[in-house]
């Protein structure tokens, strides 16, 4: 049921009377903060018909608005979204490339050539949507203008200064706008991570990352992918399988003064902390950045990610024993690791 239609407001008007009426086990309720009290709505299904599985849909964090003044704790599981991933790519026909080029938003990907009027619209759309509307940011022109530097430098260190120059927006305004980008999902930072070892030889810097490689390649004006575009992008697209794996712990990068780093750290526990590095191929790998890592943090798995379609392997290399995967098979394998469910705890 689309929350925008006036005739699906009238109905949700009487939430008893809706609420015994649905003789479906499973009801959607789309643009759900489009409702005048959208937490109202669902806590009584949640209450009065604990039966009821109820999947709640919104263009933006549902927390978010103001709108929502129940937080329904304990009565919903929040599942995160994420845009068509590798293994997902053979359904809709697309290749890798075109998925990395076009991104992983259905329109875009499946269409013939990228469309650069489909992402400026999306933008225009998310903010007067998202922004405009939930978190009243009247700035659109430097909201938008910060949120293409952004995209172009996605995957870097988050350089706050340099993105006041850019924008010509106060450094409180543009740590603000950040907050607002980040809970709407559009953007990600991720932070370092130190364990409290040698902190002063890290990097404390975030990086940040953008929700689909699509926006990144057209905020880039990317017409044909380079070969040196492939392999950022593609760490983009495995950032994006991690989101998508519920069960995972937060997601962090690590780096020292010296350059060496690992692009994605898992701390599953203070025994376990995981190692993950993205290579286009898995002979470019260099386990310089994970060996330094490992000097501080023996324990853990340490994983690398290629655009190689195979089974996965492990291998001994330096003495550490890697586990090499390719793309398609990254998210069954991070599902086996952390296992999933469906509503383990409430309906909503």
């Amino acid at each position: 049921m689309n929350c925008d239609l006036p005739e699906v407001v009238e109905q949700l008007a009487s939430p008893i009377r809706f609420w015994a009426s649905v003789k479906a086990p499973i009801l959607v309720l789309d643009e759900v903060h489009q409702l005048e009290d959208p937490s109202r709505i669902l806590k009584i299904a949640a209450d009065e018909f604990p039966a009821q599985r109820v999947v709640a849909t919104g263009s933006s964090t549902l927390a978010a608005t103001e709108k929502f003044r129940d937080s329904l704790t304990g009565r919903k599981r929040v599942v995160h979204l994420v845009p068509i991933l590798a293994d997902e790519l053979a359904a809709f026909g697309a290749s890798l490339d075109e998925r990395l080029q076009k991104g992983g938003l259905p329109p875009a990907l499946l269409s013939p050539v990228p469309d650069r009027a489909f992402y400026s619209e999306w933008l225009d759309s998310y903010y007067a949507r998202d922004v405009s509307e939930l978190f009243r940011v009247g700035k659109r022109g430097a909201f938008l203008t910060l949120l293409e530097a952004l995209l172009r430098q996605s995957g870097g260190m988050l350089e706050t200064q340099s993105m006041t120059r850019v924008s010509g927006l106060s450094r409180p305004t543009v740590l603000s706008y950040l907050d607002v980008m980040e809970t709407t999902h559009v953007l990600t930072r991720v932070r370092p991570w130190s364990g409290g070892v040698n902190d002063r030889d890290l990097v404390q810097m975030p990086k940040v990352y953008a929700f689909d490689t699509g926006f990144v390649c057209h905020a880039r004006g990317i017409k044909d992918l380079r070969p040196d575009d492939r392999g950022p992008l593609l760490e983009h697209l495995v950032f994006e399988t991690l989101q998508s794996v519920e069960g995972l712990p937060r997601i962090h990068y690590w780096r020292d003064k010296d350059g060496r780093e690992v692009d994605f750290i898992l701390p599953f526990h203070r025994d376990r902390v995981d190692t993950l590095e993205v290579k286009w191929t898995g002979s470019a790998f260099d386990p310089r950045g994970m060996s330094a890592f490992r000097s501080h943090y023996p324990a853990g798995r340490n994983w690398v990610v290629s655009s190689q379609s195979r089974p996965a392997y492990t291998e001994k290399i330096r003495g550490l024993e890697i586990t090499f995967v390719g793309f398609e098979g990254l998210r069954a394998t991070l599902l086996g690791e952390v296992g999933s469910a469906v509503f383990p705890n409430g309906n909503i």
